[in-house]
This record gives C-alpha cells, sequence and structure tokens, in this order.
C-alpha cells in the first residue's frame, strides 16, 4: 500500500470518527441541558404559582379571581410546552365545591394523601408536583381543615421533545456544511504530506541501494539529507549509526568459516590430552590461516603463588622477544586485583613450526596486538588466562572473533590440562598406596605374575621378601595415627634405599611390605633382605612430645622356582618364613633351609587335609559380626565369617581360604557356612540382614547357583534379606560371567555390597556396572580418619557419592567412640568393627550397649 493512500484513508476514518463523535457527543448534551433547563422552569413555575395563590388567598378572592388565575396560568406557557394545572383536594371541595379539572391519577394521589413533593422526569417531560398545606392563615376561610392538611396541589408540566427536534435538526444542518469542507482540507494535506515523505523515501533508497555486500559497508556513507520533518532526519541519523555498528559487528564469511572449522577441533579427544602441547601449536596454526598470529599463551595456577606459563611461538623467535613476551604477561597478571600476588612462575616456550620464519618484536608491537582473556579465579585445570599476539587487531570485527575464539579456548584448553592431569593422577594413584607412594597390593599381584612369566621365558630365578614391622600396633596405640603414619613412610623411604636398582617395592597392607628382587640368585636376596633389616634399625622418628622412636621388622624370604612357581605359593611361603622369624625372635631375616622347605609345604599339605577334613565333619562353623545402624543404635544386621573348630581351637578365615580355593573345594565351603548361619539365624529370629562373603571362584561351579537357591529357600529367610559382598581383590577374569551371575541374584531379590570400597581402582568400576546397595569403606581409611585429613576427606566423598546414587554406606574397623561419634556427625549409614562387637557365635541384643 502506498503511503499517500494509507494516509488518505487514514485521514477519512479519523474524520468520520470524529465528527460522528462531535455529533452524538452534542447530541448528548443538548438532551441533557433542555431536560435540566425544563427541570429548572418546571419547579421555578411550581413555587411561582403556589407563592401567588398565597398571596391571593391571603387577601380574600372571590371564586371569579381564582379561576382568572387558574385561566392564565394555563395560558402562560402553552408557547414553550409549559403547562399549569391547579388541583383542589376533598377537603376545599367539601367546602367550596368541585371546579373543572383533570382526574386524579396515581401520583396526585400520592401527593394528596402524603403532602410530599413529587417530581417525575421522562424521555418526553419533566413534571413537578407540589401539595398546598394548610396554615393557620388559611383556617379563615377552610374552616373544616386544619394545619398541615392538604388543600390542594399545583402541577407544572415541560413539554421537551420537540425542543430536543428542534436543536438536532439545526445540529445536522451545520454538520452538513462543515463536512465537505473538511474533506477537502484532508485531501490537500494528505497529497503534500505524502510528496514529501515519498520523496524523502526515494533519497534513502538511493543511499541503501549502494550496498550490495558486507565490504561495501565499509565505503558508503549516508548524505546528510534534510528531508523535511524531524521524525525522518532522526530517522536517517539513526540508520546512519546503525550502519556504523554494522561495519564493527559484520563478519566476512572467510571468518566464519575460520571459527566454525576452529571449533569442530575442539572435540577432545584421548590424543589430544595426550599431546595437549601439540594440538595447542596446531590451533596456532589454523588460526594463522585467517589471521597473523605470531604467539599464543596460556596461564595456569598450579599452587597458591606458583603459576605455569606456557607460550606457543608460530616459528622460531629471538631471546629478546621471548623475554619481552614474558614480561608483558607478568606485568597483565599482576595487574589484575585477583593476582596481585603473583609469585613464582614456571615458563615453558613450545615451536609449532621451527622451520618457520623467525620471529622478532619491538615492545610497541607485543604492547598494542596482544589481545589476553583472564578471569579472577581459577577455571577448570588451574587455568587463570589466555591471550594471543595478532597483527590485525585493529579490525574490529576480526578482533571480535578472536575475542570469542580465546573465550573458548579459555575453557577448551583448560579442560584438556585439567583432564591430562587428572588421567595422570588417576593412573598414579590406581597403583600407588596414598600414605607411601609405594606401589599397592594390586599393582604388585600384576608385577609378580609378569616376573614369573619373565623369569620362565629366560630362565632365572628371582626372590621376594615379605617385611613385616615388629610391633607397630604399640606405635599406634601409644602414640596415635599420625605418627604411625609417618613412622610408615620414613620406614617406605628407608626400605627403598637398601634395594638395588631396579627392585621392586609396594605396601601390602597395614604394617606389612612386599618386594621384587627381579633375576637373583637365593644368596643374593638373603643379603639384600639383611641390608633392609639393618637399615630399618638406624630409623628415628620423634613424636610431638620429643620422644624418640625406633622399630625393627621380620622379613620372610622366598626364591622362584626353588620354593614355588606361582605368585601366590611364592608369598604363601614368604609369609610362613616371616613367622618363623617372629618365632626366632623378631628383628630377623629367615632364610629358609632345605628343613625349612620341607616343613612348610607339610604346613601346606595338613593344612589342605585340615580343610578337606573339616569339610567332611562339617567343622566349618559360621561367626557373626554385628552391624550397628548409627543413628537408631540398633543391631540391623550381621556378617557370617567362616572359621574352621580343631580341637577345641578356632582358626580364621584367612588361614585356610586361600587354600581351600586351589584345592576348589571353595563353593563346598560357602555352602556349608551358609546354610549353618542361616539355621542358627532363623532359629534366634534374626529379622536383619546378612551380609555373607562371596567368593567369585565360584562361580565356575554350576551347581552353586543351584545350591544357593535352595539353602536359601530352605532356610525359611527371605532373599531381601541376604547381602552377598564382592571385592576386587577376590574378583575373576570374566568380569561379563560376573555380571551376569549378580543380575541373576539381584533378580532373585538378593542384595549386593561392594567390600573394601577404596582399596583399589576397580572399586569405582564395579559401582558403575554393578547393582549396588551398600559400600563397605575399606577399614584402613576409618582407623585413621580422625588423624588423617587425606582418610576424613576419602570418608566424606565416599558418603557424598553414595548419598547421590542412594546406596546405604557401611563403614568397617570402627574401634572407638570417637570414631563412631564422627560416622554420626557425617551421616554414615552403619558401622561395624570391634567396637560394635566381635565376631561370635551368639548373636548381641537388639538395642545395642558399647562393651564395657
Amino acid at each position: 500500500m502506498r503511503i499517500r493512500y494509507f494516509v488518505f484513508g487514514a485521514s477519512a476514518i479519523v474524520a468520520v470518527l470524529f465528527f460522528g463523535g462531535a455529533y452524538w457527543s452534542l447530541d448528548r448534551v443538548f438532551d441533557h441541558v433542555v431536560r435540566a433547563n425544563a427541570t429548572r422552569t418546571s419547579e421555578a413555575t411550581t413555587r411561582i404559582a403556589f407563592a401567588s395563590m398565597y398571596q391571593l388567598m391571603s387577601q380574600g378572592w372571590r371564586r371569579s379571581q381564582a379561576d382568572a388565575f387558574l385561566r392564565a396560568m394555563a395560558e402562560s406557557g402553552k408557547d414553550s410546552g409549559l403547562t399549569v394545572q391547579i388541583y383542589r383536594s376533598q377537603v376545599v371541595v367539601d367546602l367550596y365545591d368541585e371546579i373543572e379539572q383533570p382526574p386524579l391519577d396515581d401520583d396526585l394521589k400520592s401527593v394528596m394523601a402524603s403532602g410530599q413533593t413529587v417530581r417525575r422526569g421522562t424521555h418526553d417531560y419533566a413534571r413537578h408536583i407540589y401539595p398546598l398545606i394548610a396554615q393557620e392563615r388559611c383556617l379563615r376561610c377552610h374552616r373544616n381543615a386544619e394545619v398541615g392538611a392538604v388543600l390542594g396541589a399545583v402541577e407544572v408540566r415541560q413539554e421537551y421533545a420537540s425542543l430536543l427536534a428542534d436543536a438536532r435538526r439545526e445540529l445536522l444542518l451545520a454538520f452538513a456544511v462543515l463536512l465537505p469542507l473538511a474533506f477537502l482540507l484532508a485531501a490537500g494535506a494528505v497529497w503534500w504530506v505524502s510528496r514529501r515523505i515519498e520523496g524523502s523515501v526515494e533519497q534513502l533508497q538511493a543511499d541503501f541501494d549502494q550496498v550490495n555486500a558486507v565490504g561495501d559497508l565499509r565505503n558508503i556513507t549516508i548524505a546528510k539529507h534534510d528531508l523535511g520533518f524531524v521524525e525522518l532526519n532522526q530517522l536517517v541519523g539513526a540508520l546512519g549509526r546503525l550502519l556504523d555498528k554494522l561495519r564493527t559487528i559484520a563478519v566476512d564469511k572467510d571468518i566464519l568459516t575460520f571459527e566454525i572449522g576452529l571449533l569442530e577441533k575442539f572435540v577432545i579427544t584421548s590424543d589430544v590430552v595426550r599431546d595437549w602441547r601439540d594440538y595447542v601449536g596446531r590451533l596456532l596454526t589454523d588460526i594463522n590461516s585467517v589471521l597473523p598470529a605470531h604467539t599464543l599463551f596460556s596461564i595456569f595456577k598450579i599452587d597458591d603463588e606458583l603459576f605455569d606459563l606456557e607460550i606457543f611461538w608460530r616459528g622460531p623467535v629471538t631471546g629478546q622477544t621471548r623475554a619481552m613476551m614474558e614480561r608483558y604477561i607478568r606485568q597483565e597478571l599482576s595487574g589484575l586485583a585477583a593476582f596481585s600476588d603473583f609469585g613464582s612462575c614456571n615458563i615453558y616456550h613450545h615451536v609449532a613450526n621451527p622451520q618457520g620464519a623467525s620471529i622478532e618484536l619491538t615492545e610497541e608491537e607485543v604492547a598494542l596486538h596482544v589481545k589476553s582473556f583472564f578471569v579472577d579465579k581459577p577455571k577448570i585445570g588451574g587455568i587463570v588466562g589466555i591471550g594471543v599476539h595478532a597483527g590485525v587487531l585493529e579490525d574490529e570485527t576480526r578482533y571480535l572473533v578472536m575475542e570469542g575464539v580465546l573465550s573458548t579456548l579459555l575453557n577448551v584448553v583448560g579442560s584438556v590440562k585439567a583432564i591430562y592431569k587428572y588421567t595422570r593422577d588417576l593412573e598414579y594413584y590406581a597403583t600407588r598406596d596414598p600414605l607411601t607412594d609405594l606401589f599397592n597390593q594390586r599393582v604388585f599381584w600384576e608385577l609378580s605374575s609378569y616376573e614369573v612369566g619373565r623369569a620362565q621365558r629366560h630362565n632365572y630365578s628371582f626372590g621376594l621378601l615379605l617385611i613385616d614391622l615388629d610391633n607397630f600396633k604399640l606405635i599406634n596405640d601409644n602414640y596415635g595415627h599420625t605418627v604411625g603414619d609417618s613412622y610408615l613412610q620414613h620406614f617406605a623411604r628407608q626400605v627403598q634405599s637398601a634395594l638395588r636398582d631396579g627392585d621392586i617395592l609396594a605396601r601390602y597392607g597395614g604394617d606389612e611390605f612386599v618386594a621384587l628382587l627381579p633375576e637373583a640368585q637365593a644368596d643374593a636376596v638373603a643379603m639384600v633382605a639383611e641390608r633392609i633389616r639393618r637399615a630399618i634399625e638406624t630409623i628415628e622418628i620423634q613424636t610431638p612430645e620429643g620422644i624418640t622412636i625406633r622399630g625393627t621388622a621380620s622379613i620372610g624370604l622366598a626364591v622362584y622356582p626353588d620354593h614355588a612357581d606361582n605368585p601366590k605359593d611364592l608369598l604363601l611361603f614368604a609369609d610362613n618364613m616371616m613367622y618363623r622369624a617372629k618365632a626366632a625372635g623378631k628383628d630377623q631375616v629367615a632364610v629358609p633351609t632345605e628343613e625349612d622347605v620341607v616343613a612348610i609345604f607339610r604346613d601346606i599339605s595338613q593344612k589342605s587335609v585340615m580343610v578337606l577334613e573339616a569339610l567332611e565333619a562339617r567343622r566349618i562353623v559360621p561367626f557373626f559380626q554385628p552391624i550397628l545402624d548409627v543413628a537408631s543404635k540398633r543391631i540391623v544386621a550381621y556378617e557370617i565369617l567362616s572359621r574352621i573348630e580343631l580341637d577345641g581351637e578356632i582358626i580364621r578365615a584367612d588361614e585356610f581360604v586361600e587354600i581351600a580355593e586351589k584345592m576348589g573345594v571353595i563353593h563346598r565351603l560357602d555352602m556349608l557356612v551358609l546354610e549353618q548361619a542361616l539355621a542358627i539365624l532363623a532359629a534366634q529370629g534374626h529379622e536383619g540382614e546378612i551380609f555373607v562373603n562371596l567368593s567369585p571362584r565360584s562361580l565356575v561351579f554350576n551347581e552353586f547357583a543351584r545350591d544357593l537357591r535352595r539353602i536359601v529357600a530352605q532356610s525359611g529367610i527371605s532373599p531381601q534379606h541376604i547381602v552377598f559382598e564382592i571385592t576386587e581383590r577376590d574378583t575373576v577374569k570374566n568380569l561379563g560371567l560376573l555380571e551376569r551371575f549378580l543380575n541373576d541374584l539381584k533378580a532373585d531379590g538378593f542384595k549386593l555390597a561392594i567390600d573394601d570400597f577404596g582399596s583399589g581402582f576397580s572399586s569405582f568400576h564395579y559401582l558403575r556396572r554393578f547393582p549396588i546397595d551398600y559400600l563397605k569403606i575399606e577399614g584402613d581409611f576409618i582407623a585413621n580418619m580422625l588423624n588423617s585429613d587425606k582418610d576424613h576427606t576419602f570418608v566424606t566423598s565416599i558418603r557424598s557419592l553414595a548419598r547421590e546414587m542412594g546406596i546405604t554406606v557401611v563403614a568397617e574397623y570402627v574401634e572407638s567412640a570417637e570414631v563412631l561419634g564422627e560416622l554420626e556427625r557425617l551421616e554414615v549409614h552403619r558401622a561395624q568393627g570391634y567396637y560394635i562387637g566381635r565376631p561370635a557365635r551368639n548373636l548381641l541384643p537388639i538395642d545395642w550397649q558399647p562393651a564395657e
């Protein structure tokens, strides 16, 4: 639609609405005014007639005078639509006879009866009826009346329908004259306005027709035309300002293509994490395909006052330029309030293309062409800033693109660095003991298996040492776990220093350490063991009270293949030798003789026979260790533990379970213990849960699952009350088999728990893969949590993880009221340990009381 048609049509509509509204408004005004005047006239006439009548009556008028007065009143307002009528009441009629008057209607009768004035207004007239009330002076003529009696009424009626009709005719006549004139004036104004507007629009269109591409925005200007209207001139000014902004934000296609291509490279892969510095160097090369950039740098905060500055150069750089860039970045970072304490900085320079052109910059170039992006607080990976040196940053469009690229790079590089660090840490701590920084038990078994294979291939022998501290429990009990941890750290360093290059030392658990000595004969192994024993004797640490603590160790020795041909038996042999060293008075190295070898193998054979006889004679007996609900202080569950009773002596499970596994009878042992335990618990009315240690090696037996379901069904105990525990140390190579078996147990209603959670890296893998209901925290963390911030943090983290996953937490090794109190404060669900109750044949009362 053209502007002129729109303006004309709008004007016509406005005119019609205006005149129609004016006519309607004036009509309402006339109507109101006429009615109001009619009402006031009738009321005034009524009062005049009333006053006149009283005046005449007071003078004692005759009947002829009254009639003449009435006729005069009736004739006085005929031309103006006003009529006056006087009515006599029955009191006057009784005295003076009737006169000719219209019959009384309801309003007149009401006035005669009540003496109250009545006013009526209709669409055509206004009516006012005023009563004539007898006064004292009226009684001289109206003897039959009383004061206050109604003698008559004066009715005044004002007709105004004709008046309104006349006013409307005159108003329509006036509008009929004005309306054509108004339309003519509107048409002229529309023609003039539309001509001015269309001319102005044509001028603007000519200016904008110059723009054919994004690059044209930098070359055009809008001419300073006077378009005749303030508003249009303001519009042109606004368009000019918009054009200026477009010049600053318009992005060329090649820049957008570059940015999209760069974002595609922000996918973090394992290769990127492993070679993250090469990755950043390649990004710098990509940036140079669009923007000439000499340098890309990133800053990481790795400690309170320690930073890592990684500077990536496009090509070789002079030493002076390096120093200037380092100085500039230090100055920028120290200028930020959050990093005003900028201290030491490790600086690393990297060259993306060593064969590229040499880079040499001036101070001015460094200061003017570096675009930096810093954050107040370190982000992921500890990154606090990133920057680029580019020579075309005066181009605002590319400047903005580079700013967006840098903000994204800040997160990407920080994430890559963080993943690189966390991956390295995870790999490290999955293989290390966090207290002593030695290899952990898991790695020991892997390395010992590897060493057996290597020794078999190359036909050589190697040694294994089992080192057990003498009386270490006394150090913990007397001086606390903090002193004990310090002693273990000194011990680890001292033993490490006594080993040969290439020997491997690991912490097996608690105060037990193992060492692998590759390519060593028996005499060499014994010599190293003796050197270790003497090194341990020199250890001295001071307690906070100034007490000097010394210690010794008993060392058991085994040599492959002389004493065993597999890691398990080799460690078992060394363990027996270590106990022989302790029995001989401690602080000794037990070097096996031929008699020792025979005795140990005889001992192992005897234990094998003992296990078989115990199974046949059903001397495998269950012991029960209580599990406490921390909040309610009630015994809610028991863990079933295996024992062998032999000649009145109780033999613990750790002395025969491994032998049972090697003999292939572990499934029979598990079934026997479970059958007896469930029968005892059912007989004693235990209604809580029952924790059962499950050996995954039993899964290879087809009858295991069948026997398990049969025994549980016979006991009458619901599967929902039975919790099977699995541990990382007792895993099987085929995780798929274990997963299927555990899912079958879960489907039958049984519950699952991870035992010794935190003892190895794979525990988290189990948590993710299996449908776990309980986590039993590794007891070492619980025992040391009051003395070790690391252990306390570990327990807190596991509790938070379990809460998020809806898993119940059980704390093991609870051996004091203080530990139990801290568990309650941390809202750990359940507790198990010697303070709660030692393993025993009988159950405790449900309402738990600590032992005296």
